[in-house]
């Protein structure tokens, strides 16, 4: 399969729509041009055409649009049809396409292959391409300025501009090291203690803004456990403000997980109602109970719902023993509208545990408020731009080595050739984010993931 063929796909969603655009792009596209309406395009003009196939028979009617190369989406030439958005209408209109450039090689493309040209044709970097599909899988609008500004380059520039510094001081460390014969304390002569100190700080900085655009675009998996009739179900509605869940007085009403999405302040997060936790000899709720464990090892933090008018029962304690040790675990008490009438003795919730009222509402918005506290995310301090864990793990990567660099540095000129690596391999993990320094089988994963058309 030559990575030099034309492509062409469906660019838009799959699905009727009022418009439908087939995309082709390749490095020279005037032929296809040419048997597809026996005429030349101007560049970046909007033409009204009839879509014919070789027959003549009419397939539909609607814009081209013809971008040369290297002013285009992906730096090649693009060809755009814009008719209507019927999923039989552009399958006949993409066939054509493909029939017309099959001595050009033309063939179907990829997931993510238009952005990936695009990258490896320096129409944007790594980051901002991945800020494409971000902005297409945004949940929210907080996510979709996120991921807005990462496409406009605004991480990719704080992340080249710390690379830049680092390179400096590479530059001045390694002319040291080529002219050993001149004498010059070069930790003391260019300040290089007090540089590295502020890139460190800088680099900190960036790691924390990073963590939060993790956080806007990935969101918290969380679980809601505990045994029946807790009101895990009814907590899942309130925090979704419908009815999602089903519920009923009958223990054991949900059997399998129930997964809504909601947001708070902006923040995604995945809640997953489950089957209630105990004994029984029902082999559909024991299946819904050993799916219910499964998801609390998948959970980035679990609720463990009790009831506030029971509390402490030995059930309770045999879930807590099982949880994960691994994963953070908030105990939610329930049913506080009802501890007035039910208990002797007022009833109040321990250090790190909440007490609220899925009914009422009571204490739903310090619930809404510990979660994002668990997740780590910071409303003073939000990320301007989506992140994603990979470019977490590389800015921690360049951290580390800063880190080895400054340990090296306290040890004055001895170690020179040891505080030069730790600098390069410093640059190389933030080249890693924007893609100067990537593996192909990173773009394969990265690619793989975008919708077919973009």
């Amino acid at each position: 399969m030559s990575a030099q063929a034309p492509i062409a796909a469906i660019a838009t969603a799959p699905g009727r729509g009022g418009i439908g655009v087939v995309r082709v792009s390749g490095a020279d596209l005037t032929g296809l041009v040419r048997r597809l309406f026996q005429r030349d395009l101007a560049p970046r003009h909007a033409y009204y055409l009839p879509f014919r196939n070789d027959a003549g028979e009419l397939l539909d009617e609607g814009i081209a649009l013809y971008f040369r190369a290297p002013h285009s989406y992906t730096g090649e030439d693009v060809l755009e049809l814009q008719g209507h958005g019927g999923p039989a209408v552009l399958r006949r209109v993409l066939e054509h396409c493909l029939a017309a450039g099959r001595d050009l090689g033309i063939r179907l493309a990829e997931p993510g292959e238009f952005t990936r040209r695009a990258f490896l044709n320096d129409r944007m970097d790594l980051a901002q391409a991945e800020a494409v599909a971000d902005l297409i899988d945004a949940s929210s609008a907080a996510a979709a300025r996120g991921a807005v500004a990462s496409l406009s380059g605004e991480f990719s520039r704080r992340v080249n501009a710390l690379s830049e510094r680092i390179i400096h001081l590479r530059m001045l460390v390694e002319a040291t090291l080529d002219f050993p014969e001149e004498e010059i304390d070069f930790l003391e002569k260019y300040q290089a203690r007090p540089t590295l100190d502020a890139l460190a700080a800088d680099l900190g900085h960036l790691i924390a803004q990073a963590r939060q655009g993790v956080i806007l675009r990935e969101g918290l998996h969380v679980v809601l456990a505990g045994q029946p009739n807790v009101g895990k179900s009814s907590l899942l509605n309130a925090l979704a403000g419908d009815d999602i869940a089903i519920v009923t007085p009958i223990a054991g009403t949900t059997r399998d997980k129930v997964v809504q999405e909601i947001h708070i302040d902006g923040v995604p997060l995945h809640i997953v109602d489950t089957a209630g936790l105990r004994d029984t000899d029902d082999t559909v709720e024991s299946i819904g109970i050993a799916r219910t464990w499964q998801e609390i090892e998948r959970a980035d933090l679990i609720l463990h719902l009790q009831d506030a008018t029971q509390p402490g029962g030995e059930l309770d304690a045999q879930i807590t023993a099982r949880l994960p040790a691994h994963t953070p675990v908030l105990k939610v008490y329930n049913k506080i509208d009802l501890l007035s009438t039910s208990l002797s003795t007022p009833f109040s919730p321990g250090p790190g545990e909440l007490g609220i009222s899925a009914k009422s509402g009571q204490g739903l918005d310090a619930l809404r408020a510990e979660l994002l506290k668990i997740a780590g995310w910071n409303p003073g301090a939000e990320s301007p731009w989506l992140a994603r864990e990979r470019h977490l793990l590389a800015l921690r990567q360049a951290a580390e080595h800063l880190d080895i660099a400054a340990e090296h540095a306290s040890q004055d000129d001895r170690v020179l050739d040891l505080f030069a690596e730790e600098l390069r391999l410093a640059h190389e993990s933030l080249s890693a984010i924007t893609g100067k320094f990537t593996s192909d089988d990173l773009l394969g994963e990265i690619f793989s993931s975008f919708c077919i058309g973009k």
